[in-house]
């Protein structure tokens, strides 16, 4: 997530989409070195929650949250503390209170509940150490947690930030909203050459009226040569391989995926933070990673 306010790119009309400039802002956050999973993939994104699997794709990893109690300790970790960008939130590890699974969905959920002596309380999940990926498809189905203050997001950070930093490491933002202007969803990248503290970010802003009432699916497709940004099977963003080196595309290696419920910060705080959002909900219907079938 790592982001700040930056005018910036493209207009796109797509369906009911309307793309307008984009605002980022990042912050260094301490990953993991592991490697896991190596894919490729490109294709078409599924709306379909029941659905699984996709003609000419296969699903090589994926979490749809059934059950109760805590989240697969298997496939997700946490941060702890307070890690990035001066937001207001304390994130605390297997508390069912902060990120639970319930309803088909995990919820994550930030609290001004005082917790261990911090006044706000809430959860990232990351598969970091658990699971990375290099060329996939990677969706997402989500929605966001109104109210001004909320910063949740759904992206990547490259694995060999503990040795890179960032923004060597790369980041790709499949989605981001801050609760102050609820009618947006953001997405970027984020390289050493493209990062908001240059002001070369790349990326879009969509205009999307219903982003925290409905649930909308969130996707990448990443190959060699670009990333395809995808709301709901609708293209908003491309960012195309330059091939002028690590600086300007550092996807040919592998990155961890990151769901997090931010409050307040250098992005999501810039006009305060309500407290009538508190308890704010983050639900996730699923996360899948995808392969391109040979």
């Amino acid at each position: 997530m790592m982001k700040r306010l930056l005018g910036l790119f493209c207009l796109m009309i797509l369906g009911c989409n309307t793309a307008s400039q984009v605002d980022t802002s990042s912050d260094p956050d301490p990953g993991s070195d592991t490697e896991e999973t190596e894919s490729q993939s490109n294709g078409t994104v599924s709306t379909d929650s029941t659905t699984e699997q996709i003609e000419g794709w296969t699903l090589i990893w994926s979490d749809e949250f059934e059950g109760s109690g805590l989240p697969d300790s298997s496939k997700w970790g946490y941060e702890e503390g307070f890690v990035r960008n001066g937001e207001a939130q304390f994130y605390v590890a297997e508390r069912l209170e902060n990120a639970r699974l319930e309803g088909g969905h995990l919820v994550i959920t930030a609290r001004k509940d005082g917790y261990e002596g911090h006044e706000i309380s809430s959860a990232s999940l990351t598969t970091a150490g658990k699971a990375s990926w290099t060329y996939a498809r990677i969706e997402v189905r989500a929605k966001v947690p109104p109210g001004r203050g909320t910063w949740p997001a759904i992206w990547m950070l490259g694995t060999n930030i503990g040795q890179v930093g960032w923004p060597t490491c790369g980041e790709i933002d499949l989605m981001e909203y801050v609760g102050y202007d609820p009618d947006h969803l953001h997405f970027n990248i984020h390289t050493e050459a493209y990062n908001h503290m240059l002001g070369t970010n790349k990326g879009v802003t969509v205009e999307v009226m219903d982003a925290a009432s409905d649930f909308h699916v969130y996707a990448i497709e990443w190959t060699k040569e670009r990333i395809d940004f995808l709301l709901d099977s609708d293209l908003v963003f491309s960012f195309a391989n330059e091939h002028t080196g690590n600086s300007t595309w550092p996807y040919d290696a592998p990155l961890y995926l990151l769901l997090n419920l931010a409050i307040g910060g250098s992005w999501g705080g810039l006009q305060g933070i309500d407290d009538a959002l508190f308890p704010a909900e983050y639900f996730v219907d699923y996360v899948r990673v995808y392969e391109k079938t040979p």
